[in-house]
């Protein structure tokens, strides 16, 4: 694994931060870390760096402590904080030849020159990070994470702010480097985890939870919706015999059933058909959208 979390705590006086929480990201994974302001986000990241220290548990970045040789964790980590920390009066270039050689790089020149290439910033190179707009800051920001060809890339809201051309080049960017790197990404944007991350965990006051892939997520929230037509008539009483129906509604052709059990539905009405010589024409679970699903795991 290259991010282990294993009952994490972290105090801030006598208010808990975070409580008790686990989880790993396996290698080459992109991960959507999720959850409303103020739930432990950003706490949880910058402790997983080692930027601050936990008040408990265990943090093994590909396998090593963090809290006990933090050094050479962070020399295998990329870290982008939520509020991008440059040097707005130095040059492009000037600032990222500076971070590789805090990293002890040895081809400075042609690493820094790949990265501009890399991140898209070949026509602002020369200029003053001061003068550069959001999105190509947030991409200085993502070549200096990267410059040291991490193993673990950290990404705290890494598009805050962008209008949508910006955001849709970073999410590619961010896409591109995750074919390589394990990458562990907060944000507010759902669409965003959607088009990006290949799994969501949430964290709500402190706790997990949830932990799964986006699209599981969304057809197993708390409530299971199925669409299903019949051929010929059907009539709604005796689709109230089904186990663990909650709501049946008519809609288009058919029906809409909704179950808070936690057997699948679908299985559940094709095995109710097949016994009552009932022929299915559709059947398909209702997805909730990611946004949806986070309202209801968080409120």
């Amino acid at each position: 694994m290259s991010i282990e979390v294993t009952n994490l705590t972290k105090f801030y006086g006598e208010q808990a931060a975070v409580r008790d929480i686990s989880f790993s990201v396996a290698k080459g994974e992109i991960v959507g870390f999720l959850g409303p302001n103020g739930a432990g986000k950003s706490t949880t990241m910058k402790i997983i760096t080692g930027f601050i220290p936990s008040s408990s548990g265990e943090i093994k970045v590909c396998g090593l402590p963090v809290d006990v040789d933090s050094l050479n964790t962070r020399k295998l980590i990329g870290y982008l904080p939520e509020h991008n920390p440059l040097y707005l009066d130095m040059y492009v270039k000037e600032y990222l030849e500076f971070v590789a050689k805090i990293y002890k790089m040895t081809n400075v020149r042609d690493r820094v020159s790949d990265m501009i290439k890399s991140v898209g910033l070949e026509v602002e190179q020369n200029k003053k990070i001061g003068a550069l707009s959001k999105g190509y800051r947030q991409r200085v920001g993502l070549a200096q994470a990267i410059i040291h060809d991490p193993q673990v890339l950290i990404l705290d809201e890494p598009t805050s702010g962008l209008d949508p051309n910006q955001l849709a080049e970073i999410r590619e960017l961010i896409k591109n480097i995750g074919k390589e790197k394990t990458v562990m990404l907060s944000t507010h944007i759902m669409q965003e985890v959607e088009a990006i991350c290949d799994r969501v965990v949430i964290i709500n006051k402190g706790q997990i939870v949830a932990d799964d892939k986006a699209s599981f997520l969304q057809i197993d929230a708390l409530h299971q919706t199925v669409y299903v037509e019949f051929e010929g008539q059907v009539n709604k009483s005796i689709l109230s015999k089904i186990k663990q129906v909650q709501k049946i509604e008519a809609f288009g052709n058919g029906w809409l059933i909704e179950s808070n059990g936690s057997e699948d539905l679908r299985k559940i009405i094709a095995q109710f058909a097949q016994m009552n010589n009932i022929l299915i024409l559709t059947l398909r679970a209702e997805e909730k959208t990611l946004e949806e699903v986070f309202k209801e795991l968080t409120k």
